[in-house]
Order: C-alpha cells, then structure tokens, then sequence
C-alpha cells in the first residue's frame, strides 16, 4: 500500500491553476466553467489528502451557491471519506468528484491532464 502524504511540486503548479480558473469563473457567474475547473482540480489531486479534501470542500461550497442539495449530500459524504481514500492510495483514478457521478467510478481521464500526471511519476493509473 502506497501512502501520499503531499502532492509532488510539479503537480502544485497545474492543481493551483484549475483553483485560480474555478475562481475567476465562480466570480464571473460562469457556473458551468467554474465546476469543470473543480473537476479537473480534483482529478488533479485526487490522490493527495489535503488538495482532495480541499476540492471537495470548494464542491460542497458550489452545491450550497447553486442550491442543489444533492450536492450538498454528495460533498459532505466526499469530505468524510474522500481523504482517506487518498491518503491509502485507494482512489478511482480519474473520478472528477461531483455527486453525478459514483464516489468509487474509475473514469476517463482528459488526455491533457494525462500528461500532467506522466510527468509527475511516469505513470498514470
């Protein structure tokens, strides 16, 4: 078992950009905008506890300004177990993080951020 404590430097960079794109969308009213840029920070982190919990924290925040409580429902049970999952290295790699899709949904992941994550270690999951 493969324990993460914190996420590799040249990943930082890549995962603190989508943030800054989620915030300048969510300011601008861009919702839609706003939450692909989660869903790519949070694939982006997904394997990291602190930057895992941080996405969803950011996600249940989303739920609350759009008002959806299926969200809201989603991101709190993410919060909960979320960071422990990827403190284990027990995580659906490519799982963009939103209560629309299963918490445990291994899925596709976006080519560009593929290469990010070869660059980190190598390999992608």
């Amino acid at each position: 078992m493969k324990l993460h404590w914190s996420m590799p430097t040249e990943l930082k960079a890549y995962f603190g950009d989508e943030l800054v794109k989620y915030k300048l969308a969510f300011t601008q009213n861009q919702l839609h905008l706003a939450w692909s840029h989660l869903e790519r920070a949070h694939i982006i982190g997904q394997a990291f506890p602190k930057e895992h919990s941080l996405v969803h924290w950011k996600m249940l925040l989303f739920g609350f300004k759009i008002k959806n409580w299926k969200e809201i429902r989603g991101q709190i049970l993410r919060l909960i177990f979320g960071g422990v999952k990827s403190f284990v290295g027990t995580i659906p790699i490519g799982n963009t993080g939103g209560a629309n899709v299963p918490a445990l949904l291994p899925m596709e992941i976006p080519e560009d951020i593929k290469l990010i994550l070869k660059g980190k270690d190598g390999a992608v999951g």
